[in-house]
């Protein structure tokens, strides 16, 4: 996944366990600042009431982007392995 892929305010998903956060892959999550010039996310994790339990810096390889709309035919598929 290249960093221009992943944008301030993308939903995102781990695509690994952080233990030491409490975090586990498939959590979702918020890209709320950018990290480093865009080596690096602030993603912040919320419950189903807004509220903020967890914000982590992570690097591009552990969160995937989630889309809501089609893919473009433009947009090559990328295979993500734990």
């Amino acid at each position: 996944m290249t960093k221009n892929t992943i944008k301030l305010l993308d939903v995102v998903a781990l695509t690994v366990d952080i233990p030491e956060y409490n975090l586990w892959r498939g959590q979702v999550g918020t890209v709320v600042e950018l990290l480093a010039d865009g080596a690096a996310f602030e993603v912040e994790f919320s419950d189903r009431k807004g509220r903020t339990y967890e914000s982590v810096g992570l690097n591009p390889e552990q969160i995937m982007v989630l889309y809501f709309e089609p893919a473009s035919p433009d947009i090559k598929a990328e295979r993500v392995t734990a």
